[in-house]
């Protein structure tokens, strides 16, 4: 999710994790029975020794064996659940991938989205994965509706590039092809989100008599269920998830995508600017499944290939 303040212009998606602190929806815990701590501990040093990259991470994160994640988990097919209530998708299986080579485990928690980079400050979580759109705004702490600095801020290891979409019911376009077609319309949205930025931004071009009606929901899955059932015109959110759930969505009866995705940019994954080094691990361990095409094999499985980058740089966004 590109995370707020443009979030494509050739798509740029994208959730914006707002400034405010949102309760955390959820999380998922490691659990098991009785004393392991000695299992545990053994367990993450023989994994640790055997990796190529686990050198690189802070002794606490290498000692621990974990990499705590925070991510909204409702935004398929970047993460999701599946049927049987696993976390799935394009930024779990990355995570796996580079966390062989880091030799840890990375621990998705569900929390909402634009409470994330809050999450990452109160030490909740020790970064975020989820679908987060790289710009400055985050990267320097600014509020994109006031422009003012709210807080530190965090650095990004870019991972994919995607833009932002619009989709209507299948059949039932409502004469929207572009942003500019939603005045008059009732637009729903994922709160704290590029798409929610854009649409911001488009309703106050709106001429008198045709005001934009924007609906913001915690969560992408409630978005689409808004449209489906009638209640909004259109929703708009990062390319890779519209298309999915054109794909999916009513055996692919429900959406269509109209017009052509905006703002394209980065997807990173957030980490403290004080954690210099769990960055610089997470994007030579990036960089390593890249080069082993194991990267291309997970963007390839859930469709999402067009995003590839060729390389991961650190604040790539604009």
């Amino acid at each position: 999710m590109t995370a707020s303040s443009t979030r494509r212009a050739t798509a740029a998606h994208h959730r914006l994790a707002a400034v405010g602190a949102i309760a955390v929806a959820g999380t998922l815990i490691l659990t098991g029975c009785g004393d392991q701590t000695k299992k545990d501990n053994s367990s993450s040093s023989a994994a640790a020794s055997s990796a190529p990259l686990a050198s690189k991470l802070p002794t606490s994160i290498r000692d621990k064996g974990v990499i705590r994640v925070g991510s909204d988990i409702a935004y398929a097919p970047v993460e999701f659940k599946d049927s049987a209530g696993k976390v799935v998708g394009i930024d779990p299986d990355l995570a796996a991938a580079m966390g062989k080579q880091l030799g840890v485990k990375f621990q998705f928690q569900n929390g909402t989205f634009d409470a994330l980079l809050t999450g990452i400050r109160s030490d909740r979580y020790d970064i975020a994965m989820s679908a987060m759109t790289d710009n400055k705004n985050r990267q320097e702490g600014v509020d994109p509706d006031t422009g003012k600095k709210v807080g530190e801020g965090v650095d990004f290891v870019d991972y994919l590039t995607a833009g932002v979409s619009i989709y209507t019911r299948k059949g039932d376009t409502k004469g929207i092809a572009s942003w500019s077609d939603l005045c008059g319309k009732k637009l729903a949205v994922e709160r704290g989100t590029v798409s929610e930025d854009l649409a911001k931004s488009e309703a106050k071009k709106c001429p008198s008599g045709k005001k934009l009606t924007i609906e913001a929901f915690d969560d992408d899955q409630q978005s689409q269920t808004r449209l489906r059932s009638g209640g909004a015109d259109a929703a708009s959110s990062d390319f890779p998830v519209a298309a999915y759930a054109v794909k999916t969505s009513g055996g692919g009866k429900d959406f269509q995508v109209v017009g052509a995705q905006v703002e394209a940019a980065p997807y990173g994954i957030a980490v403290s600017k004080e954690n210099t080094q769990l960055r610089d691990a997470l994007q030579a361990a990036m960089n390593a499944i890249i080069k082993s095409g194991e990267y291309q094999k997970i963007l390839d499985k859930w469709g999402a290939e067009d995003g590839a980058v060729k390389e991961s740089v650190i604040n790539g966004g604009k």
